[in-house]
């Protein structure tokens, strides 16, 4: 069965003024359009009749009759999944379901996260990192990706900051760590024996910190002067940080967006001049036949 809400995403940005509508009212208000036949779908949405079949045929489906029967079992099929997709990753599971689990795990724990973010809060991370003169990253394991995305992010930005790799290294840049910088540091649990030591150390300097940590309360959440929470989503079954990741990211992605917000016109000077030109494919290609 075809799935008309990713189709209607997809299309959405080469629709036509009348067919914005209509992809607007169904991705907003899926469960109502399953109620509506195609004269009252065209009422609703101050369309016609022959908008909604072009859209219907532009989208893959015969007509409206095959575009509706499609949305009415993606929406049933939806409801009866969402509770089995939350269960545990079982021995049981096939590729399929497993793929359906992760991937819901990782949407759950992205709206969950949404959810608990405090603007104010998160409007007072942004400004604290403007204004810092370093950014100093500290995590292990799966966070210190975290942390080296965010690396990465500023350092496009010439923002001044820091991460290493090594924990005895870390525990040097907290050591070293001035009042007039600020430290993010990222654990899920909140208890991470060498991630703790460094934000303790940072503490005593009078470093302002920034916890992205597990929203529940924690040795790192008690020290962190702010603390920008991810949901608690993971499995039990946690081979490896995936949903929690995902969610920390996101809070990396948001920071980051937030501080080029701040500085819209300059940030976008800064794009221009730390752009990294991609080889051409056919100039390439030119090169390696010329050779």
């Amino acid at each position: 069965m075809k799935s008309v809400l990713v189709r209607l995403q997809e299309y959405s940005g080469h629709a036509s003024g009348a067919e914005k509508g209509v992809i607007h009212f169904l991705l907003k208000n899926s469960e109502k359009g399953v109620n509506l036949n195609i004269h009252q779908l065209a009422e609703t949405t101050y369309t016609s009749s022959s908008t909604i079949i072009r859209l219907c045929r532009k989208l893959g489906f015969q007509g409206y009759k095959d575009f509706h029967k499609s949305l009415i079992y993606e929406m049933a099929l939806r409801k009866a999944t969402s509770r089995e997709k939350g269960k545990e990753i079982s021995r049981e599971d096939s590729l399929e379901t497993i793929v359906d689990k992760v991937t819901y795990k990782n949407i759950a724990s992205l709206e969950n996260t949404r959810k608990l973010i405090d603007t104010n809060i998160l409007q007072d991370c942004v400004d604290l990192i403007y204004s810092a003169n370093t950014i100093c990253l500290f995590g292990m394991g799966s966070s210190l990706l975290v942390a080296k995305d965010a690396y990465l992010k500023f350092l496009r930005m010439n923002k001044p900051c820091l991460i290493n790799e090594d924990w005895h290294a870390q525990l040097l840049q907290a050591r070293n760590i001035k009042k007039e910088d600020v430290a993010i540091v990222i654990s899920y649990s909140g208890l991470t024996e060498e991630v703790l030591k460094c934000a303790s150390t940072v503490k005593q300097k009078g470093t302002p910190i920034i916890a992205i940590t597990r929203f529940e309360d924690s040795p790192l959440s008690r020290m962190a002067d702010y603390n920008l929470s991810v949901a608690a989503t993971e499995f039990i079954f946690r081979s490896g940080a995936m949903s929690s990741r995902i969610a920390q990211l996101n809070i990396i992605d948001i920071l980051y967006t937030g501080f080029l917000n701040k500085q819209f016109e300059s940030s976008l000077a800064q794009f221009e001049n730390t752009h990294i030109d991609k080889p051409n494919k056919s100039t390439t290609q030119d090169e390696h036949n010329k050779n």
